[in-house]
């Protein structure tokens, strides 16, 4: 088996990724590795990196096309590859037309909001190579930033020399920091580890990590994790066989613990390296050169607790906005944001499939945000001087949702990306300006409340259309600046819609407005799908950036939804139906629709809906929703609302009936249960 370390002498480019926290690390011995056999080929993939909701990997995907003779082998290519629903690699994609040139490529680092990256490249000056006096043609470390369209063209960093290598960068959370291999003079032998540290915009000057890491062969392929442990791969400490995984704990340039070698299963007899681990320290991602892969190099996947996460201390302050008062006793609510929802204390929304305007046939996913008191108890109370301690972990996007009585309450978003040290979480809260209006829903026939129904609000001064949900009894409230005329339109499955409207005056008190809806005759119901054939849900909060088809981290929760809309209904065949915007041509324009439809089947499929339930059809640019045609002047948002997936429902044999009560519709039975 011809791994990547055979040809290392001759050239170096790789990448590596790897864990934290020793002293916590688990049992190492209790992991599983399963081989990404999606992506992985007779060639060589290796050095994968954390990338939106999936990884980048470098590979030489095949034999044909120009060829780097010292390795006999096609020049390396980034390529990226979206995650299932069990965290495996699904099909991989060029990543990007501006980043694969006519030379090596990769590996590759981001900064933890996808929007900046660091690359090994052979080095390149006005698009053509340039050799040192040996005539060698050295790996460089390159940077680009995103921009709407793709990536910038790349600029070689200052560590960068044309007379030695300096390649697999790696940046550390906060991005003040970058690990990487080099053989510049003064290494100790083969390739050493180095440090660099960011002082403003620029580069200081690179630190070797020293004899503790660093041997008389090869080090290379580091990997800094939140926890502040370096994981690297060596030729010079003692393994198993090949390339081996090692790890110790950093602080900068400076080593704070003992060199550790991983042992089985992480390292094998053969090449093990370029390993990266998510925040959480459960599920990471490694290459091995190991028997029984899809030949030479193969990229696996390991789940496991490997490492704990990085924890930081937090205060969460509440005060009064306009007068900088401590506010006690508000309560405080904690959410995590991930790609798959708000996830940790539970759901702050209830995401319900509405008309996309009242009486419309088309639906749209819509998030509510649930009554606070359908929350459950707070998480924390603002004590005396409106502060509550609070741990959070390093690498997360939380929600902190703050309530207080005689006060609008406040949804403030935090991320813990890049941050060291104790962190100080502000919120502050605006005293109620506005009159109480409460409201219900009501079953027009018997007068109950109806729970669970949604209420539109809109108002004569402007603004978006609000959404509210009734409590258990059919009851909501809201409070309304004054000046403004109202209305209110309820809907609930099984009902037909009802509307009310009130206007608030200045001093306004005890307003109330009751919202009638009428049930559906039970034989309507009876024999009424829940979803027509021909109905269509418009998913617009699936994002896709600009001449891509990978889902954008974050961008997934309308298909889960559509997910669990598929589960409920066991007899619904869809298709789902993609849109481009008008950039770029008819042809390119219909392929790149059809990816990204495929893109959402494959989705859904990983979250195991049957593939024969979903068909895909691309539209390119032939539907769009606004103005922006070739040739019109528009923002990125406008286009961006182009760019969405619709779900049309091609047949359903669902036979429900439903009842009404207090507590809304109940599913009595269902065919095919």
């Amino acid at each position: 088996m011809k791994s990547l370390y055979k040809i290392f002498a001759v050239l170096c480019m790789i990448s590596l990724s790897w864990i934290g926290s020793i002293a916590q690390s688990g049992d190492l011995s209790q992991i599983k590795l399963v081989n990404c056999s999606d992506i992985n080929t007779e060639y060589l993939e290796f050095s994968p990196s954390f990338y939106q909701n999936g990884l980048i990997f470098i590979t030489a995907p095949t034999t044909a096309g120009p060829k780097d003779m010292k390795i006999g082998e096609t020049f390396f290519q980034m390529y990226f590859s979206e995650f299932d629903g069990a965290g495996l690699p699904t099909k991989a994609n060029d990543f990007s037309f501006q980043m694969n040139t006519r030379v090596h490529e990769g590996p590759v680092t981001f900064n933890r909001t996808f929007d900046q990256m660091y690359f090994s490249r052979n080095n390149l000056k006005r698009n053509s190579t340039k050799a040192d006096d040996a005539g060698l043609i050295r790996m460089q470390v390159f940077e680009s930033k995103k921009t709407f369209f793709d990536w910038e063209v790349p600029t070689k960093l200052p560590i960068s020399n044309k007379e030695y290598d300096v390649m697999h960068p790696t940046l550390s959370p906060n991005g003040d920091r970058m690990y990487f291999t080099s053989n510049m003079p003064g290494s100790h032998g083969g390739t050493d580890i180095y440090m660099v540290s960011r002082v403003g915009e620029d580069w200081g000057d690179p630190v070797n990590m020293g004899p503790e890491i660093n041997t008389d062969k090869n080090e290379a392929f580091p990997f800094i994790h939140e926890s502040g442990t370096l994981f690297f791969a060596s030729l010079g400490h003692k393994g198993m066989g090949g390339y081996d995984i090692f790890r110790t704990s950093v602080e900068g340039s400076k080593v704070m613990g003992s060199i550790e070698n991983l042992g089985k299963p992480i390292n094998s007899s053969e090449d093990d390296f370029g390993l990266i681990l998510n925040a959480e320290g459960n599920r990471g991602y490694l290459t091995s050169a190991r028997p029984g892969g899809a030949g030479r190099d193969d990229i696996y996947m390991f789940d496991g607790f490997i490492a704990a996460p990085k924890m930081l201390s937090s205060i969460i302050r509440v005060y009064d906005g306009e007068t900088n008062d401590r506010i006690e006793g508000a309560e405080i609510r904690v959410f995590e944001n991930t790609s798959q929802g708000l996830v940790s204390g539970g759901e702050l929304y209830d995401v319900v499939v509405l008309p996309e305007t009242a009486g419309s046939k088309d639906l749209v996913l819509k998030l509510v945000r649930k009554n606070t008191s359908d929350l459950g108890e707070p998480d924390l109370l603002s004590n005396g001087e409106g502060e509550s301690p609070y741990n959070m972990q390093s690498g997360k996007n939380y929600i902190f949702f703050v309530t207080k009585d005689g006060y609008i309450s406040n949804e403030l978003t935090y991320s813990t990306i890049g941050k060291e040290g104790e962190q100080i979480v502000e919120v502050p809260l605006s005293k109620e300006r506005c009159a109480q209006v409460s409201g219900q829903v009501k079953n027009a026939s018997t007068g109950q409340g109806i729970a669970n129904a949604v209420v539109r609000m809109s108002s004569s001064c402007g603004g978006k259309e609000e959404f509210i949900q009734t409590d258990a009894n059919g009851n909501f409230n809201s409070c309304l600046p004054p000046n403004c005329s109202y209305t209110f339109i309820g809907e609930k499955g099984g009902f037909n819609t009802g509307n009310s409207s009130l206007s608030v005056t200045p001093g306004s008190s005890g307003l109330n407005t009751v919202i009638n809806l009428s049930p559906i005759a039970p034989a309507v119901v009876a024999n009424t799908n829940p979803f027509p054939v021909g109905t269509v849900i418009v998913f617009e909060k699936i994002y896709y950036d600009f001449n891509k088809s990978a889902i954008r981290t974050g961008a997934a929760r309308e298909l889960e939804e559509a997910v669990r809309i598929m589960q409920s209904y066991p007899s619904i065949n869809i298709q789902l139906i993609s849109h481009t915007d008008s950039r770029g041509g008819n042809v390119y324009n219909q392929k790149l629709a059809n990816s990204r439809a495929e893109s959402a089947k494959r989705f859904m499929v990983s979250r195991g809906v049957a593939p024969s339930r979903i068909s895909t059809v691309g539209m390119g640019e032939n539907q769009l929703r606004n103005q922006c045609a070739d040739g019109v002047n528009c923002s990125e948002e406008e286009h961006q609302y182009n760019r969405r997936t619709e779900l049309k429902v091609v047949s359903i044999s669902e036979n429900v009936r439903v009842e009404y009560g207090n507590r809304g519709p109940e599913r009595i039975d269902r065919k095919g249960n």
